[in-house]
Order: C-alpha cells, then structure tokens, then sequence
C-alpha cells in the first residue's frame, strides 16, 4: 500500500478504539412512492475501528442489531422486521467488515464486505475522518463520517409493492449514513 501520511489529518491517532452507540449514528434514506424519501437508523449496533500507523492499513468491523430499526412508525418497523424485508427471526444481525482502505483525494475510501440476510456482497464507504481529541473524562475519541449506497435487492431484500401509476412503494437504492463517535481502547 501507499504511506499516506497522517500529518494531514489534525491530532491522528493510531490505535484500537469502540464505537460509542450513545454518540454514533447507522442511519439509512430510501424513496418511497417515488415522491418522497424515508429516514431510518438501528438503535443497538457495535463495533471496532483500528487506526494503523498508515491510515490505509486501518480495519473497521460492526455488527447491527436489525430488530432494533427505528423509522419513525411502528408498524412500518413492524413490517421492515418481517419476512418481507429483514426476516430478524432468521437474520438478525446486519454485520460490516472492511477489507481494505485507499486514499481518495483529502478523504478515504473503506472497501468492506456487507452481510444481511445470509448474503454478503462488497460495499464502498465513503470516509471522513473529522477529529481525534480528547474527552471529558481523560480519555480520546475520533470522529468519523461514512456514506454510501446499496441495492436492496442484491441482498434478497425484494419486496416490491407496485402503485397504480407506475413504479414502486419502495425504490431498490438505499443510501446508507453513518456518524460514528470512538473511544480509544489501546
């Protein structure tokens, strides 16, 4: 890999840090009716993000609780859980795991393997770093931003419920977001 160096990146901190739930974000926008888009994020998720020496030789790993979707409607979280979409009783964990980090002019991107419902396809993320600094209680946190965008139906999330004048309830690109707060362990 090619040494980026982590003078351009403001108080960079190399080392092993867990993602802070109650400061982080895993949220996702996708259309519905064609007209509009829905918001929605899981409340329960964890994970693991290692700063190498080399920002390129950094490594992220998370687990998402699917049970815990939260879109502002109950019993369209009711229907999302459902065999229709997530199937939670048979898969109830969305999980992440990067494979590889390169450079993309002043910001990142994350290469990584994507597993929901029993498949796992190759997911681009793109990164931000945007702080390291230290906390109120002595110890250091970083700062990260992730977007991207998925097709739900390359991971057999197909439900489609066509409306009468074309198109779909659903649309098939969901567009994923990610504010992530962490705390340095080692």
């Amino acid at each position: 890999m090619t040494e980026v160096s982590t003078a351009a990146v403001e108080g960079y901190v190399a080392g092993k840090w867990a993602i802070d739930p109650v400061h982080s974000e895993v949220g996702f926008s996708v259309r519905h009716m064609m007209v509009s888009k829905v918001r929605g994020r899981f409340a329960e998720f964890s994970g693991e993000i290692v700063t190498g020496q080399n920002p390129l030789e950094s490594s992220v790993s998370a687990d998402i609780q699917l049970s815990s979707i939260i879109t502002g409607q109950e019993q369209r979280d009711q229907h999302i859980r459902s065999a229709d979409f997530f199937d939670v009783e048979k898969y109830p964990t969305m999980t992440y795991r990067s494979t590889g980090v390169r450079a993309d002019g002043g910001d990142y991107i994350v290469d990584g393997d994507l597993t929901l419902k029993g498949v796992t396809k190759s997911v681009a993320l793109k990164l931000e770093l945007n702080g390291f600094g230290p906390d109120a209680y002595g110890g250091t946190r970083a700062g990260f931003t992730a977007t991207g965008e998925i097709n739900r139906k390359d991971f057999n999330v197909s439900f489609d419920a066509p409306l009468q004048n074309g198109g779909v309830v659903v649309a098939d690109k969901v567009t994923v977001q990610l504010e992530i707060e962490a705390v340095l362990e080692a």
